[in-house]
């Protein structure tokens, strides 16, 4: 019994062994080509390039950075960003949660027709040109409601929120509250949401994300440089720097100067653009890690 139970531990412990090898692999194939962006970032171009850099920064310069943020315009992009981002995500909640949440309830006769003609629109759309002469007419161009008012729900997370409440919300909880009196809003607000932590966390990030990253809805409706978010105004920087460096690219010296500080800034501008997510992701990774399977198995 002992060789056989040693035998066993023994299996065991290469079992652990080579899944945490691969685990490690894993983890290196994502978090290396992250990390040496970072490094990449201040260190020098011409090193980098030349495979010299790999694991530590070398002849570390911050001019990438100056140059970024020493354009003013970037904090009227933080701005703009945050508050789109935000504002439009409280939005995208409002109108997300509720429509799931009616959608769910059984006693509710049209859900399947209204889910119907919610689930076409994830097929079909007018196309650009369309869109763009809708919201044209609607007077949304150059303002701010064109990043939240036509983008306030996405289907596919109404489909999420929605089987979470019929799947992880049991009927008799709900019967239970009737009989104590409790209406669908007073249901929905101190039982529904209070229960859902991980799939509002999840459906929130989602949409977070998507707003933080949106840089189309800008470069198609806007116009107003102080209305512009953040990702238009790195485009611009990381264009500006481009033609600069392609421009003095036959210039011997000036060339390489350029196009070294030009590849720093390339670097710097994706850390600038990256960073608040990445520092904003470990604070919900808990409820992503909870939510980010809902509604796929039922119990």
């Amino acid at each position: 019994m002992d060789h056989i139970s040693a035998r066993v531990t023994g299996k065991e412990f290469a079992f652990r062994v080579v899944l945490a090898l691969l685990c490690a692999v894993i983890f290196l194939l994502i978090a290396y080509p992250l990390y040496f962006i970072v490094i990449a970032s201040f260190s020098d171009s011409t090193l980098v390039s030349t495979g010299k850099v790999l694991f530590f920064p070398k002849n570390i310069s911050f001019f990438g950075y100056q140059e970024i943020f020493k354009d003013m315009r970037i904090w009227t992009g933080y701005r703009n960003t945050v508050f789109y981002t935000l504002f439009g995500t409280l939005v995208n909640m409002l109108f997300t949660l509720p429509a799931a949440y009616v959608l769910s309830r059984r006693e509710f006769r049209a859900r399947r027709i209204i889910m119907f003609f919610f689930v076409v629109t994830m097929f079909f759309n007018g196309g650009l040109i369309p869109t763009y002469l809708l919201i044209k007419d609607l007077q949304l161009t150059n303002t701010i409601w064109v990043f939240i008012l036509p983008f306030s729900v996405n289907v596919f997370y109404i489909i999420i929120a929605r089987t979470f409440f019929e799947t992880s919300l049991p009927k008799e909880l709900h019967e239970a509250a009737v009989m104590d009196g409790c209406s669908h809003f007073t249901f929905f607000f101190k039982v529904a949401l209070p229960l859902s932590k991980a799939m509002v966390s999840v459906i929130a990030l989602y949409y977070l994300v998507g707003h933080w990253n949106d840089f189309f809805t800008a470069l198609i409706y806007i116009r107003d440089t102080k209305l512009q978010p953040l990702q238009i105004i790195l485009r611009d920087i990381l264009l500006s720097n481009q033609v600069f460096a392609n421009g003095a690219g036959t210039g011997g010296d000036a060339g390489g100067y350029a196009q070294r500080y030009a590849d720093q800034i390339k670097y710097g501008v994706i850390i600038v653009s990256t960073l608040p997510i990445l520092v904003i992701y470990p604070f919900m990774q808990k409820y992503f890690e909870k939510g980010v399977m809902i509604g796929s198995i039922k119990g």
